[in-house]
């Protein structure tokens, strides 16, 4: 039922797109559209992940992509669709699979929500599980950088990653309207398209999307050593790195006086290689359920938000065609928020969330037992307006509780502990706004985090391929305790902006993963023999005191046109687009680096617009790393990226076309992540793609 689905979709968005290039040849030719011409209406982002009361000046360092600037990055994975905003970076594990990495933090510090709930998977477990999202049917992408866990729990110390697709309209939808999109990629030969279609009244929304893409073996500057049949024992790609995916979903609302109530059901499908092995594929399969609905009563309590969601993961890891490990996370999510009405110059709101997750992860490789966990939480947000700006308080209280049922499918498998633990994890957090002059703000966050060790931190034991490592858990691990400070500034004078954010964020208790100095065998038994093969170091959990310090920027300095330093003669406009970023994360108790820390980076982009034209040319440089670990990781040399785009907007009846062209890596330079886990285990093999260019169209009725 699901490849009908996925080609009748597809299909559907392909006719679409045929149906406009027919109506195209048989109009004229549409006029270009003046550079002044209004442009097309369209709704008011609001940051919600930001702010839970959608405020439209932000206390917490937020970014929003949504349409071109979403598109134009978009790429098949999530972590590098965000790679290189201010403060984030990637874990990149090859083309199919990357996590972001916020502010030096990665895995169970940074928590990825769908629409404001949970969607949980298997992707912090293990650097090689992808995240089941792709861009080509998300609607708007939030980053909350820093501490957040007022809101989200500890699991969101490091940020938070909201993935809107606006599967449950939340707002009427007047008329019948929607996007198709088709994409091809030179360097991976990847073929892509999606369809997002939604039609409604004042009493009900319909929203109905699909996608599909389709890659080969990622192109690299150099030749890479293969053993996958049917290829080449050297060639220029990365190894075993082509990727299939596919989804859907469904979703509706009915709408009444005082509120709305939805429900949707979403299907994501895909089939990768993970590069660290030239024989090994992951066929994954992700189910997702949700219901949403708000409430408006009035009084005191101006609304009610109920959001409910069932994920069904699942991944197979295949060994040359034969069915390996599998690993399996059912979960269930709850959030209830009342927001009361405004009191003098407060207003906020109280909420409750539920999570449960039923772990499991059967074969060879299975690292980590059976586990139940489930987490239950009261939390406060209000906000204090001022003459000068604003105030906001937050506090989280949880109850974790975390059970190990070993591994019941084979009682002769005895090393994993068996047992339950308790945790009471607090939070709090103050923030304020000051607003200087109409051209510049400050901003502040101080926060108070704790976080309960995750299943894995507590009992894992046994090899672990993405890390090269035999991980072994600590199950009497406390719970993980940090101080964070975000100060920031922000000037904006017409389309002259400019922000600046520093932190500091220490931690007297941080879970991570120490080198024993010890070598174990497949069995986990020690191994004295230096020639011996076929080993694993062996890497334990254990609590550090750790600091993480940096400084983000970013802005937009008008060159020419409006605002800038000169006008040009047709209205167009040249802006200059800048960024950088630097964090330098220790650990304290033996005064070395952590390990996969972003280096000095900096980046500009000049962005030339004319009309229905826009082109853009810039560079991302990542200094050398030095400050590694004196075991278990590799120094980075630096690198320059380059890259371009353009594009062209016009119109044809009601549809918005717009083509565009990207070339990424332009000068096919050679250069490896210092933030993946593959520049420390297999250097050689696992390289950033070299260059590629990839042209396609959007379509918006």
């Amino acid at each position: 039922m699901i490849p009908n689905f996925r080609r009748n979709a597809i299909g559907a968005a392909v006719l679409s797109l045929a149906s406009f290039a027919s109506m195209a040849q048989a109009q004229p030719a549409p006029q270009a559209q003046p550079a002044d011409a209004a442009p097309a209406a369209t709704l008011p982002e609001i940051a919600v992940t930001g702010n839970p009361l959608g405020a439209s000046e932000l206390i917490a360092p937020t970014t929003t992509l949504s349409g071109d600037k979403l598109l134009m990055r978009s790429d098949s994975t999530l972590g590098e669709t965000l790679n290189n905003l201010p403060g984030v970076s990637s874990s990149y594990f090859g083309p199919n699979a990357s996590r972001p990495i916020i502010r030096g933090q990665d895995g169970d510090r940074i928590r990825i929500l769908q629409n404001g709930g949970g969607a949980p998977d298997a992707s912090a477990l293990s650097y090689d599980h992808a995240v089941p999202v792709d861009a080509l049917v998300t609607e708007r992408l939030e980053v909350l950088r820093g501490p957040s866990a007022l809101q989200y729990g500890g699991s969101a110390v490091g940020g938070v990653v909201n993935v809107i697709d606006n599967r449950i309209p939340t707002e009427p939808v007047n008329g019948f309207g929607g996007r198709a999109d088709l994409g091809f990629s030179s360097g991976n030969k990847e073929k892509s398209g999606g369809v997002v279609l939604e039609g409604g009244n004042d009493r009900f929304a319909l929203h109905v999307d699909a996608f599909n893409r389709d890659s080969k073996d990622v192109s690299v500057p150099i030749d890479l050593e293969c053993s996958k049949p049917g290829r080449p024992w050297l060639a220029r790609k990365i190894c075993n790195s082509a990727n299939e995916a596919h989804g859907g979903a469904v979703g509706g609302t009915l709408f009444f006086d005082q509120g709305y109530i939805g429900a949707s059901a979403s299907t994501y499908r895909s089939n990768y290689g993970t590069v660290a092995e030239d024989d090994v594929t992951i066929g994954m399969k992700s189910d997702r359920y949700a219901i949403e609905g708000e409430w408006r009563p009035g009084g005191i309590v101006s609304s009610v938000h109920v959001k409910a969601s069932h994920t069904n993961y699942r991944h197979t890891e295949y060994e040359g065609g034969e069915a390996g490990t599998t690993f399996s996370n059912m979960s269930n999510d709850l959030r209830i928020e009342a927001r009361h009405r405004k009191i003098g110059n407060f207003e906020g709101l109280v909420g409750f969330s539920s999570e449960s997750n039923r772990f499991a992860a059967d074969g060879e490789e299975a690292f980590a037992p059976h586990s139940r966990t489930r987490s239950d939480a009261l939390f406060l947000y209000e906000e204090l307006g001022t003459s000068w700006g604003r105030l906001s308080f937050g506090a989280r209280t949880e109850k974790v509780r975390v059970r190990s049922l070993g591994y019941p499918d084979d009682p002769t498998v005895t090393r994993f502990a068996v047992g339950e633990r308790t945790f009471n994890p607090h939070s709090a957090a103050i923030g304020a706004l000051v607003n200087l002059a109409p051209q510049w703000q400050l901003t502040s966050n101080l926060a108070y985090t704790e976080r309960a060790p995750k299943d894995y931190e507590l009992l894992a034991n046994g090899p672990h391929v993405a890390t090269a490592a035999w991980e072994v858990g600590n199950p009497d691990l406390q719970k993980e305790k940090s101080t964070g400070l975000d100060v920031g500034a922000q000037w904006k004078s017409g389309a002259n902006t400019a922000r600046v954010n520093a932190y500091v964020t220490q931690f007297s208790n941080y879970i991570g993963l120490t080198a024993s100095g010890r070598t174990l065998d497949e069995e986990g038994q020690v191994v004295t023999d230096p020639a011996a093969t076929d080993t694993l170091a062996e890497y334990l959990y254990s609590g550090v005191r750790a600091r993480f310090t940096g400084i983000e920027a970013s802005g937009n300095l008008r060159l020419m046109g409006p605002d800038g330093f000169a006008r040009m003669a047709d209205a167009s406009t040249l802006d200059l687009e800048w960024r950088g970023d630097v964090v330098r994360a220790r650990n304290l108790d033996t005064g070395e680096p952590l390990p996969r820390i972003a280096p000095f980076r900096a980046g500009a982009t000049l962005a030339y617009g004319n009309g229905p034209w826009s082109a853009r040319l810039g560079f991302d440089y990542n200094a050398a790393q030095r400050h590694v670990p004196s075991v278990g990781a590799r120094e980075t040399e630096a690198y320059t990226l380059w890259n371009a785009s353009i594009s062209y907007r016009m119109k044809v009846q009601r549809a918005n076309l717009t083509w565009y062209a990207r070339i990424d890596n332009i000068t096919n330079k050679l250069a490896y992540s210092p933030t993946s886990i593959l520049t420390t285990t297999v250097y050689p093999n696992a390289p950033l793609p070299g260059r590629s260019m990839k042209v396609g169209l959007r379509v918006t009725f």
